[in-house]
């Protein structure tokens, strides 16, 4: 394999080798904890512009399932893992990781320690790398790395023209599912549950979505920070005064409260993986959850028509909202994760409960 580097903003290096694609990409470092489900994390659009590391050391060992894939491309900016597994071993295997990886454009490096970058992570937070064969990086390089941002994040993951998806010949409910980066198993709980479910960009007007009369409103997981996505979150305000039901999951959930004049911060290195405990406030029960996001709602900012349904066990951020006298709730984890756990799949029952009970 060829050697290249990681090198962080903060100047430390990492040598390690190859994998994937051959070029030199510059992102925000990240990390999953997640032992499972790397395809998904691949996938999965809410990782636009950044450069994941998986603390789990062996990845790749179940192969490639193009069937478990949440989207059609990766949306990641670079990729890093310990070891690689080149001889996977299961019954639906379609290939290998790193050959997927090629396929996909996925720069990536492994042989690393992935254990001490990630205590970097959590002690400076998130910060920027780079992956490159050159060791020793430009004055100019150093400059584009250290003032490196996400920007448009939704704007370039979403759909460009609305789409159906339906498994039944007589769905029970029309969804208007907003895409802010969606994964496809959210689509998937909707339409297993006999959902019509048309998928609008991200863009779409609030008077659209009324027009079309939907029976209830889904508003999608996504990248970046929630608060540049200013026209979105005005229709989303609009979208709650017109009594539709409506659920929203991870930046759909951060939108949804700011649309209602709550605030939202960025973590110091986000919630990822696949073991997050979220307390139900009303029941003491706790679920573990699969997590992926950098920013949160501030609690202490929402207002008084909203009250707080969970929060995160770990740090105590706002992990949903049930917004009172209305149909409209959301949660910051993924009640839809795949692979998985699937504790809290009974939020869609509920979304499906609040638009049967739609007078």
């Amino acid at each position: 394999m060829k050697k290249v580097y990681l090198i962080l903003e903060n100047g430390k290096v990492f040598e390690g080798e190859s994998i994937g694609a051959e070029g030199e990409v510059i992102g925000e470092v990240v990390f999953t904890t997640a032992m499972t489900g790397y395809l998904e994390t691949l996938t999965d659009p809410s990782y636009y512009g950044q450069i994941v590391c998986q603390t789990f050391p062996l990845i790749g060992n179940y192969g490639v399932i193009e069937e478990d894939f949440e989207s059609n491309n990766s949306f990641v900016k670079g990729y890093i893992v310990r070891d690689i597994c080149d001889t996977p071993s299961n019954f639906r295997s379609e290939g290998k990781l790193d050959d997927m990886l090629k396929k996909l454009g996925v720069v990536g490096i492994c042989g690393i320690d992935t254990r001490e970058l990630t205590k970097i992570v959590r002690e400076s937070g998130v910060l920027n790398g780079i992956i490159t064969s050159d060791p020793k990086l430009s004055k100019e390089k150093k400059a584009e790395l250290e003032s490196y941002v996400i920007k448009d994040a939704v704007a370039s993951v979403s759909c460009k023209e609305k789409r159906v998806v339906c498994h039944t010949k007589k769905p029970k409910k029309r969804v208007a599912l907003l895409d802010y980066g969606i994964k496809r198993n959210i689509i998937e709980k909707l339409a297993r549950r006999g959902c019509e479910v048309t998928i609008f960009p991200y863009n779409t007007s609030a008077e659209e979505i009324i027009e079309f009369k939907p029976d209830g409103i889904m508003l999608s997981n996504g990248p970046g920070n929630p608060e540049e996505n200013k026209f979105a979150i005005a229709q989303v305000k609009k979208l709650v005064a017109s009594g539709i039901p409506m659920f929203g999951i991870c930046i759909g959930h951060q939108m949804l409260a700011l649309s209602q004049g709550a605030k939202t911060y960025k973590l110091k290195y986000g919630h990822r993986g696949g073991n997050q405990p979220v307390k139900d406030v009303n029941t003491g029960r706790v679920y573990v959850s699969t997590q992926n996001h950098g920013y949160a709602v501030d609690n202490d900012s929402l207002p008084k028509s909203a009250k707080i349904s969970f929060t995160n066990v770990n740090d105590g951020t706002c992990e949903g909202i049930d917004y009172q006298n209305t149909n409209v709730f959301s949660v910051q984890f993924h009640p839809e994760a795949c692979a998985g756990p699937l504790d809290t799949g009974y939020l869609f029952d509920r979304f499906m409960e609040n638009m049967e009970g739609r007078k």
